[in-house]
């Protein structure tokens, strides 16, 4: 069964438009639901769902081995690493503990916080 398949797609939406009520208008809060809907029409255009949801599915997976390129105890450490021109983009790393993302900007490189499977805890039963 494909990912898309096991997706739906007018429901999930139908979530986000309810939860996105929950907050006024104009709000950060708004703006990212918006944002999350918005992204899932993107991709569905693109022909790319499938593969976000193929990407989410492994994501979510507890069993699933995250690919970390290093881990830093300090912040220090991972941005001297980061300055050393050995980081890459898209790059997964643990800094104290905590999953980061090496994301190019348009003035370098820099750390986003992606919180790895194992900081989201155990998936909810189906």
């Amino acid at each position: 069964m494909t990912a898309s398949k096991e997706f739906e797609m007018e429901s999930t939406l139908r979530i986000l438009e309810a939860v996105s009520k929950s907050y006024p208008p104009g709000s950060r809060e708004e703006a990212a639901v918006q944002l999350a809907a918005v992204s899932l029409l993107y991709l569905r255009r693109l022909k790319k769902l499938d593969g976000f949801l193929e990407y989410h599915r492994e994501f979510s997976d507890p069993s699933a081995q995250v690919p970390i390129a290093r881990e830093f105890a300090t912040q220090a450490d991972a941005d001297s690493w980061l300055a050393s021109g050995e980081a890459v983009d898209g790059a997964l790393v643990r800094i104290d503990g905590q999953g980061f993302q090496v994301i190019r900007l348009p003035r370098g490189l820099k750390f986003l916080r992606t919180p790895l499977p194992e900081e989201l805890g155990p998936p909810e039963p189906k």
